[in-house]
């Protein structure tokens, strides 16, 4: 008897447990501190937006886990210490991400559209990139960016392409 109860109580705990995620409560809040100006140089011209940084192992680790919307025009940038093949997750992630790996030059190698929300699915860059880009899903689509833009930034060193454009 004691078997079959705690069988019960295991099949009752996996059923209850895939009826739909649910969003925890971020345990602690990280600050990213002030956003930072990013421009996406596009064929159709320069889209500008705001994005957090994400240059710490808690942060990068974090991302925009607990976050129930991300507004138009706003992200966040992974910047990695040293170029690496990077893998994303959605663990705890409530909305759907456009995802971009971006090359050391600013160039955007890969997007993985509308990433879905929870899974712990991996996106990979499949080569060496210097960051990622996390935008709101549909963004890259609706704006016309497509791997080979560029980005113009700091962290690349890039932040002069807008205006030779």
């Amino acid at each position: 008897m004691k078997l079959f109860s705690k069988s019960l109580a295991l099949t009752a705990a996996f059923i209850l447990g895939t009826a739909g995620p649910a969003l925890a409560a971020d345990p602690e809040p990280i600050d990213f501190g002030k956003p930072e100006a990013l421009v996406i140089l596009t064929e159709s011209g320069a889209k500008t937006f705001n994005v957090e940084i994400a240059d710490t192992n808690e942060e990068q680790n974090r991302g925009m886990m607990y976050r129930e919307t991300v507004p138009p025009m706003t992200g966040m940038l992974f910047e990695f210490d040293r170029p690496k093949v990077a893998t994303i997750w959605m663990k705890n992630t409530a909305v759907s991400l456009d995802i971009l790996f971006v090359r050391t030059n600013g160039k955007i190698l890969k997007i993985e559209h509308s990433a879905t929300p929870y899974t712990l699915r991996n996106s990979s860059s499949e080569a060496p990139v210097a960051a990622v880009l996390e935008l709101g899903a549909g963004q890259a689509l609706e704006l016309g960016i497509k791997p080979g833009d560029r980005i113009a930034h700091a962290f690349f060193g890039t932040e002069n392409l807008v205006n030779a454009n």
